[in-house]
């Protein structure tokens, strides 16, 4: 039996190489990442995301996912004892009733993941877990006839700063050995030296990967222990992905990928620090400086082996950007550039579902093009502008295996490329992508989807014959020659409302059409829902202010942003003297469950022109995401939108000295609701009361 075994494994393991993971690329066991890897990841949550990203709502998402992303990443997705994010893990084998939904609302999920070509990502908290019993108390599970338990000797003997000592000499009870890693205060730190850690930790994750039908890992914290465990629970589960977060500089990411003999790529934090520094400063050029005398580990630079195939680049994840909770280092602005660059460049991307969401039809053209060009986590780019002195404007070209891509960043007019190298196809706010016309495709520049109105599709040509033309189909039959309208490069076409329309475009190029791209666009041209302004919004008299009602993926305190170009000015600079503004007061939540702010101006300027109220608005996420340049109107109320309707200010002034404290919906001049219980002036359906 052994030597049959023996020739099995060795015919397995020969094998393998040839089949390809979840987007393609070649894989070895416990590999850590395929080579030349082509798939896009998602995060799948952020923080404090229950509803939004419960598991039932990620599935009803399922199909429209598939089309664009490889793998998704969940939260950890056991029980955690009350409401939680995951990180404080309780339960591993015996209770998946999470803040996100039931077991079998969780293994409906990874299986429609799987029926549309999605892989899973887990996330792995096994640096520190929580104890429901005292210091040293975890639950006691069985799982296939097997008990698993953990006591103190499991817990590392310097954790929580000696606090676990104390309390384990106050019990007469004995830790294990020292951590070896990082420690951190607040859960028990396993000792992954321990014996019953590490087969406690191997089942678990062999649980995950066997029957709930995750394809791989993301490890949280993994400096808190060595990267040696890392391996050796890599290659006992040997997941198809491993990713780790290593949050510190690209040296240290290095050295913890060797710990784990490259059995697990990491995420590339230094690619997210020089992408954020970049876009926030404007200073396009930075993507081409050192970071902290730190390099993405992506970078051209670092030409010995196998970094770049194993970086999953992010541009925000639910830790980096600014929540209420805490103060982090945020993306401010430019989401949509810094996502442009991201999908144009080497590694596996990781898109940030609040990106996503936000930005979704603008990021599902980024992931065409990137599949369109093949690139992968391997792939090669240059640097086109070497002028270290050029700020306003950045240009990179990256090979993929189908051809080569320009990403265009920050002032596109600071960089036009000849029009005989590369074609555009895709154009947004700073940032546009090109393609070399010896690719000879067809392009449209909407991606498929669902929009609410209709809207016109720009058809470009790309090709290296001066006699090429496109022809497209809108009834989603195949054009041809002799089928469909012809038309030239950069032809409108405009897509009905109120249906479903199969568009068809290939490149014509005398009686032979090629490269057909085939868009399926969904419009439904429907009324917007009523707008209902709550009633505790209110303006006093000749108050300046705006008030906005933000979508319900804006976590963060709303900033506004305000001010005049003709006189100069700005009317958001006595409390931050720059983006994003001030913040907005929080008024309460309207009847559609989003949040609603008000800005009031606070009667200083930058430079105290004559100007006697703002221009433009522009009300932000704490930075990002943002709105556009908007209009100023006076008491107005604003969507992501655009301004909605206008709150009437409040002039007429009753006096009143019989309210009611049992009276319902009584504000006070800042629009909080409060009982009039004493003296002062109170706003009630529209009109002010003096209560003496």
């Amino acid at each position: 039996m052994k030597r049959i075994s023996s020739i099995i494994l060795t015919i397995l393991f020969t094998i393998l190489p040839f089949f390809g993971g979840v987007g393609g690329g070649s894989l070895h066991a416990a590999d850590g990442w395929p080579s030349q890897y082509k798939g896009v990841m998602l995060q799948g949550f952020f923080w404090d995301s229950f509803d939004e990203t419960n598991w039932n709502v990620l599935k009803s998402q399922a199909s429209e996912l598939g089309q664009y992303f490889s793998l998704v990443w969940l939260p950890q997705s056991a029980n955690c004892g009350g409401q939680s994010m995951g990180y404080d893990d309780l339960y591993w084998f015996s209770n998946y009733n999470s803040s996100f939904g039931t077991e079998q609302e969780l293994r409906d999920l990874i299986k429609a993941f799987k029926d549309n070509g999605i892989g899973t990502i887990a996330d792995i908290v096994v640096n520190h877990r929580k104890s429901n019993n005292g210091w040293f108390g975890f639950p006691t599970e069985t799982y296939k006839g097997v008990t698993y338990t953990m006591g103190s000797t499991d817990v590392c003997s310097n954790d929580d700063n000696g606090k676990a000592k104390a309390e384990a000499d106050r019990l007469g009870v004995s830790l294990g050995n020292k951590d070896t890693g990082e420690g951190w205060d607040g859960m028990r730190d396993l000792d992954h030296t321990s014996t019953n850690v590490q087969n406690t930790v191997k089942a678990y994750l062999k649980m995950l990967l066997e029957d709930f039908g995750y394809v791989g890992f993301r490890y949280d914290m993994v400096k808190g222990y060595s990267g040696s465990y890392t391996k050796l629970y890599n290659e006992y589960s040997n997941p198809t992905y491993s990713v780790g977060e290593c949050w510190d500089g690209t040296q240290t990411i290095r050295n913890w990928i060797d710990a784990t003999e490259k059995t697990s790529a990491a995420f590339d934090f230094q690619f997210r620090y020089t992408v954020r520094n970049a876009a926030n400063n404007g200073q396009w050029n930075r993507l081409a400086q050192r970071n902290d005398n730190n390099w993405p580990l992506v970078s051209s630079n670092y030409s010995s082996g196998d970094y770049r195939r194993l970086a999953v680049t992010f541009v925000e994840n639910h830790d980096t950007e600014r929540r209420s909770n805490a103060a982090q280092d945020p993306l401010r602005k430019d989401t949509l550039a810094a996502n442009a660059y991201m999908l144009a460049m080497p590694g596996t991307p990781c898109i940030f579902l609040t990106h996503w969401i936000d930005c979704k039809q603008d990021i599902k053209g980024m992931i065409d093009v990137r599949k369109l060009v093949g690139i992968h986590n391997e792939s090669t780019y240059t640097n086109l502008i070497t002028n270290s002195a050029i700020s306003t404007v950045a240009a990179y070209e990256t090979a993929g295996d189908k051809g080569s891509l320009l990403v265009v960043l920050g002032r596109l007019k600071d960089y036009e490329p000849a029009e005989t190298n590369w074609v555009k196809i895709v154009e947004g706010y700073h940032y546009a992508y090109y393609l070399r016309p010896s690719m000879n495709i067809a392009w449209a520049d909407r991606a498929s989807g669902h929009y609410e109105k209709s809207f016109p599709v720009t058809l470009t040509a790309v090709s290296n014959n001066s006699s090429a033309q496109l022809v497209y189909t809108i009834d989603g039959s195949t054009p041809s020659a002799s089928n469909g309208t012809r038309c030239a490069s950069g032809t409108k076409v405009n897509i009905p409302a109120e249906k479903t329309t199969t568009l068809k475009v290939g490149l014509l190029v005398g009686s032979t059409v090629s490269a057909i791209q085939t868009r399926q666009y969904e419009v439904s041209e429907t009324k917007p829902d009523e707008v209902i302004i709550p009633d505790f919004c209110t303006r006093i008299d000749d108050e300046v202010c705006a008030f906005f009602e933000a979508p319900l993926t804006w976590k963060n305190t709303i900033c506004c942003w305000a001010w005049t170009d003709t006189p100069a000015d700005n009317f958001t600079f006595s409390q931050r003297k720059n983006w994003p503004g001030v913040d907005c007061t929080f008024l309460g939540t309207a009847n559609n469950g989003n949040k609603v702010w008000k800005w009031t101006w606070d009667g200083t300027k930058q430079n105290n022109s004559s100007a006697k109220q703002p221009a433009k608005i522009i009300f932000s996420n704490n930075g990002s995401p943002q709105t556009d340049d908007l209009v100023f109107t006076n008491g107005g109320y604003y969507t992501k939108d655009g301004c909605q309707s206008v709150v009437s200010g409040i002039n007429e002034i009753v006096m009143d000295n019989s309210l009611a404290p049992t009276s319902n919906r009584y504000y006070n001049l800042n629009g909080q609701q409060v009982v009039p219980n004493r003296p002062g002036i109170y706003i009630h359906n529209g009109k002010k009361y003096i209560k003496r």
